[in-house]
């Protein structure tokens, strides 16, 4: 076989990279055709059981958010008389001496972390082959800094555990419902995913009541060793387990045979191809003793390649695409100022109750109510968006219906001076709104290519966060505070379920395609890996 000659005027050339002892890998039978990469390896991780996994770690996410609200409501400051003496104060709130706002901070704390890392867990996923890792890695971040809130000696070291909380809980935010969409029932999908985000009220209600009871029979600490604990099993389920494949993913086998084996050998060209193309073999035998290629300088020349494009993919490149996906851009819009509502409903709640219908235990009447309607609301919602065909456009209907009655219904429970009257329709009308959990998800999901996923995700949890929730308790206050009047406060903030009612609204008539088959060429290329994908391209500088 002849040499090839490689001219000296050549800027640069496209290459193939084929190892020799990886052919096999690349799916070469014996007559010389190649065939698809091999089926990803089965599992005893049924979708079943993939679901119930999920569920029960999400579970475990939200009863920490229900601990450390517990010790900050049940806590109490030191409190010291005229004459010096001091009543030992409880909770976090005693151990530390804090003040309210600063026992109030620590429940936003983890939101910090939760916000940053989100899209770096969402870009890393896009890049790694192997997701369910990267769920290890962030559970793995998620159980240490737990344990470590419970030994913490200060305030601002507990504030810093609570932010890697969050960081640790971002991994499994973002790849998790990706996960359970791809391997559900497709008849069931929706269904599946109302019962994972089902958790989040149980788990904020049985985190109250743990933490409350922990803290009252043993100490405060106790509570956090003990979700560390219930955690550690899930962290190395993610770390041994062969999981499920995540779809828009390419095979970590088609990676190992065009990236590894490249930076392990010496290169050189032995032959030319029929259709024209240069064929570079890996040998690793002996190489050619003038003209090797510096590995140490490829390796560092490519590993800063891939920082450049992994930070450049995370900054803008997802981002941007997902700024023109209009489907998308509505869903998320219509979700912040759902959430607006939803978390100042959480935190000002109590007290509004208090104040309009003076309630005795409105803590635990909002509590009972979230638990009942999220539950409820959920599994309906999702049950009810599977029936009649789960679909983009369908997902928007439901999405407006439901938040217009369910805003319709909590606005004339706050006109009522009664407080039974209230009780049935705020009642009815949370069940409305909680069934909007699952198909803005479902929306996020297929609005996107599989590949954007979990990124999409992860910039829908950082938007309905930075513009939902943190901001709308403050500036209720702060309306509060100019009017001094709940109930006006109240009918005030709920005339904005109107505003997400309408933006959904706007989504129906939208041009909306399904994108949950639409595959990435990167995924679904089944031929040999160019070396452009690889070693990019050789220039004139580099001595074969």
């Amino acid at each position: 076989m002849a040499e090839p000659s490689v001219s000296e005027e050549s800027e640069s050339i496209s290459v193939m990279v084929v190892s020799e002892n990886t052919e096999s890998a690349l799916g070469t039978t014996n007559s010389g055709k190649e065939c698809a990469y091999p089926k990803k390896k089965t599992t005893w991780c049924s979708p079943k059981v993939l679901l119930l996994i999920f569920c029960l770690m999400n579970l475990l996410n939200y009863v920490d958010r229900g601990v450390i609200a517990s010790t900050g409501v049940n806590g109490t400051p030191k409190v010291c008389n005229a004459s010096g003496e001091c009543i030992a104060g409880k909770g976090i709130q005693g151990a530390f001496n804090l003040t309210n706002f600063q026992d109030g901070a620590l429940s936003t704390a983890f939101m910090v972390g939760l916000l940053v890392a989100s899209p770096i867990f969402a870009s890393f996923a896009k890049n790694y082959n192997k997701p369910f890792r990267l769920i290890g890695v962030g559970l793995l971040i998620w159980t240490i800094a737990t344990a470590c809130c419970g030994v913490t000696s200060n305030f601002w070291n507990i504030v810093v555990c609570r932010m890697l909380v969050g960081v640790g809980e971002a991994s499994f935010m973002s790849l998790a419902a990706p996960f359970i969409d791809d391997n559900a029932p497709v008849a069931r999908k929706t269904f599946c995913l109302g019962l994972f985000y089902m958790c989040i009220p149980v788990g904020i209600a049985f985190g109250y009541v743990y933490g409350g009871f922990v803290a009252s029979h043993l100490n405060w600490r106790c509570a956090f060793f003990g979700e560390a604990i219930l955690m550690l099993p899930f962290v190395f389920l993610c770390f041994f387990m062969e999981p499920l494949q995540l779809k828009g993913f390419e095979s970590g086998e088609a990676t190992l045979t065009t990236s590894v084996q490249i930076e392990l050998h010496e290169v050189k060209i032995t032959e030319v191809s029929e259709q024209g193309k240069d064929v570079v073999y890996v040998s690793s035998g002996g190489g050619l003793s003038n003209n090797k290629i510096s590995r140490k300088t490829c390796l560092s020349k490519r590993t800063i390649k891939r920082i450049s494009r992994f930070c450049k993919d995370m900054i803008w490149k997802d981002i941007k695409v997902l700024l023109f996906e209009k489907v998308y851009v509505v869903s998320v819009l219509g979700y912040v100022a759902y959430t607006f509502v939803i978390g100042a409903y959480s935190y000002w709640g109590p007290k509004a109750g208090a104040d309009i219908y003076h309630m005795t235990n409105p803590d635990m009447f909002f509590g009972v109510i979230t638990v009942f309607c999220g539950t409820c609301g959920t599994l309906a919602g999702a049950y009810l968006f599977d029936r009649i065909n789960c679909s983009i456009k369908n997902g928007f209907k439901l999405l407006t219906a439901t938040t217009a009655l369910g805003g319709a219904c909590c606005f004339g429970a706050f006109c009522f001076k009664s407080m039974y009257g209230f009780l049935a329709f705020f009642v009815l009308g949370q069940l409305f709104l909680f069934a909007a959990q699952a198909p803005v998800t479902f929306i996020c999901l297929h609005s996107v290519k599989p590949s954007l996923r979990p990124i999409s995700l992860a910039i829908s949890t950082v938007a309905i966060h930075i513009f939902g929730d943190v901001p709308s308790s403050p500036l209720v206050g702060r309306i509060q505070d100019q009017i001094h009047n709940w109930r006006t406060t109240a009918l005030i903030l709920t005339s904005i379920f109107g505003v997400a009612a309408a933006i959904w609204l706007i989504g129906i008539f939208l041009d909306s395609v399904d994108r949950y088959n639409e595959e990435d060429n990167a995924s679904t290329n089944t031929e040999p890996v160019a070396a452009e994908n690889t070693v990019e391209k050789f220039d004139e500088h580099s001595e074969i």
